[in-house]
C-alpha cells in the first residue's frame, strides 16, 4: 500500500501542477501523467488482487480496449470517425500504444465503485461500464481541443459525437463481462478496505476534473456534464463505503 500512496501523491501533485505547465510542454507533460497514471493504478491492482492476477485484470482492459481502438480507427466502429495525431508517441496502425492506458488504469476504479453500488455481477457490469465511460465525459473533450484526437465529423458534445460515448460502453462492458467471469474462480474473502486504493483514485478524478474544468479551463459545461456522470457512481459509492455497508466489494 505504501507503493501506491506514494505513486497516489505523485499523481495528484502532477495533475494540480499541470495548469502551469508551459504550452511548449504541454505534450511531454501529458504524456508523464498518463505513465504516472497507469503505475499508480497498477501499483493498487498488485496491492488489492496480487501481483498476479492484479496485472491479468489490467491486461484484459488495456489489450480489450486497444484492440476495439484498431478497430475503431481502421472503420469508425464502434466509437466513429476518428484519428489520433502524433502527440501521444508510438502508434500501431494509428493507435498509440498510450491508448491502451486510458482503459487499464481506470478499469479498477470503476469496477470498484461498481461493486460498493451492487455486487451482484449482471449488476455490477453495466455499472463498471458507465462508471468508466462516464470519465470519458471528462476526458474526450480535453483531449480533443488539445489535439490528441479529433473526429473530423464534430459532434454535439464539445466536438465528441454521442457514438463515442456508446462504443465506451459497449467495450467496458466486455472488459467487465471478462472480468466478472474471472472473478467467479476467486474465493470471496477480499475486504472493502483492499479497494480503498481504488475507490480513493475514481473520487479524485471525479473531483479533480470537476473544480479543473470550473477554476482552471473555464469549460463550465464539461464540468456539470463530467462531474454529474462520475457522481452519479462515485457519490453511493463513497456514501457505502463511509456508511461500512457491504464490506465486500472486489
Amino acid at each position: 500500500m505504501r507503493v501506491f500512496r506514494s505513486l497516489f501523491a505523485l499523481l495528484v501533485g502532477a495533475q494540480v501542477g499541470y495548469s502551469f505547465v508551459p504550452e511548449r510542454q504541454l505534450t511531454t507533460a501529458t504524456r508523464s501523467i498518463v505513465a504516472l497514471m497507469l503505475a499508480t493504478a497498477g501499483a493498487e491492482a498488485v496491492h488489492a488482487r496480487g501481483a498476479r492476477r492484479g496485472a491479468s485484470l489490467l491486461l484484459v482492459a488495456g489489450g480489450t480496449g486497444f484492440a476495439v481502438e484498431l478497430t475503431g480507427v481502421a472503420t469508425g466502429r464502434p466509437f466513429g470517425h476518428y484519428h489520433y495525431s502524433g502527440k501521444l508517441g508510438p502508434r500501431v496502425a494509428g493507435v498509440p500504444l498510450l491508448a491502451a492506458a486510458a482503459w487499464a488504469m481506470m478499469s479498477r476504479p470503476a469496477w470498484t465503485v461498481a461493486g460498493l453500488i451492487d455486487r451482484r455481477p449482471l449488476a455490477r457490469v453495466p455499472l463498471a461500464a458507465g462508471a468508466l465511460t462516464a470519465w470519458d465525459v471528462f476526458l474526450d473533450p480535453r483531449m480533443v481541443r488539445e489535439g490528441y484526437w479529433s473526429w473530423p465529423g464534430g459532434g454535439r458534445y464539445e466536438g465528441v459525437p454521442a457514438s463515442n460515448f456508446i462504443g465506451w460502453l459497449g467495450t467496458a462492458m466486455v472488459i467487465f463481462g471478462v472480468w466478472a467471469a474471472l472473478e467467479r474462480a476467486e474465493s470471496d474473502s477480499e475486504v472493502a478496505s483492499h479497494d480503498d486504493g481504488a475507490l480513493a483514485l475514481y473520487a479524485w478524478t471525479w473531483i479533480g476534473e470537476t473544480v479543473a474544468n470550473v477554476a482552471v479551463w473555464r469549460r463550465p459545461r464539461i464540468a456539470a456534464a463530467g462531474g454529474t456522470a462520475m457522481g452519479m457512481f462515485a457519490v453511493p459509492a463513497l456514501a457505502r463505503r463511509l456508511a461500512g455497508g457491504d464490506r465486500r466489494s472486489r
